[in-house]
């Protein structure tokens, strides 16, 4: 419950296809357990002129700067874009070169990255004990690269990097080893999957492939078998057909729900300096979809 003299926040989220998005009810039902009036907007580019990314994301931000925002989170495809615009990145976001949430202070925007913390919290939930020496990645892009981080930080041997634009792969892949250790991530053309999953012990999908406005599968089903694990980063909808066709093969799997909680929790802190519920947050999300979140 709040009171007339709750504190107050305006937040929100800029991406494309985030209609679906579960964040305005994660951030607003936290806010209320602490007495806080914080209102969530989402901000589709879908729905904005066809300015490009960069001139969006730009404009988008220096918009609800110039209102009153106190900050905004950021999803595909403006997660690198966005970079360009901002006066500081804190130190997770400089070494991903990848923003997933802003905060305005003192007029100045400064950017961080909550996705690598959540991604190792939900798989260290999710999937414990899960093997990582050989682990596959699909996705190189904002969110893979938070993704990776996470994988190597966990002890993963040696991770394969797949993506539909190879140069991309390999630039991830040069900036990992050249903070992990040489040799320990290798970036693969797409017609390579086939043989690097059949060494693998799981496979991490880190694409839009999935999403409410991106459904499908971004591997053939035939490459699953149930001794590799599988872990996805998309949590609207919580059962992708990546995770369904996992399941039904037999794999571990790990959904984006707790991925998606977890890095919510953290953006919450960032946005107003309270420590948020986060086994809470993780309820809101099972119930908001209507399946326990991993």
């Amino acid at each position: 419950m709040t009171s007339p003299g709750s504190p107050s926040y305006l937040t929100g989220l800029i991406g494309s296809g985030i209609g679906p998005s579960l964040s305005p009810f994660l951030h607003e039902r936290e806010a209320d357990r602490h007495g806080l009036r914080l209102l969530y907007r989402t901000i589709d580019l879908d729905a904005q002129p066809d300015t490009g990314v960069a001139d969006a994301a730009a404009q988008l931000l220096r918009a609800a700067q110039s209102v009153g925002f106190d900050g905004l989170n950021i999803t595909h495809p403006c997660k690198q874009s966005v970079i360009a615009h901002l006066d500081e990145l804190a130190p997770d976001a400089a070494e991903l070169g990848a923003v997933n949430t802003v905060v305005f202070r003192a007029g100045r925007a400064v950017g961080h990255n909550t996705d690598v913390t959540g991604f190792a919290q939900s798989f260290s939930r999710g999937l414990p004990g899960a093997p990582v020496d050989r682990v596959v990645q699909l996705g190189a892009g904002g969110a893979g690269a938070a993704v990776s981080h996470a994988l190597l930080r966990l002890g993963a041997g040696r991770l394969t990097l797949v993506d539909t634009e190879p140069a991309r792969a390999e630039s991830l892949a040069a900036a990992l080893n050249g903070r992990f250790g040489q040799g320990r991530v290798t970036p693969v053309a797409p017609q390579s999957l086939a043989g690097e999953l059949s060494g693998a012990d799981g496979l991490v999908h880190a694409t839009p492939v999935g999403m409410a406005a991106h459904p499908g599968l971004p591997l053939p089903a035939s490459l699953l078998r149930p001794d590799l694990w599988v872990a996805e980063v998309v949590y609207r909808p919580l059962e992708t057909e990546l995770v369904r066709e996992a399941r039904r093969t037999g794999c571990r799997t790990l959904d984006g729900g707790g991925m998606a909680a977890f890095q919510a929790a953290d953006a919450f802190r960032l946005f107003t300096g309270l420590e948020p519920h986060t086994d809470r947050m993780l309820e809101d999300l099972a119930d908001l979809v209507g399946t326990p979140a991993s």
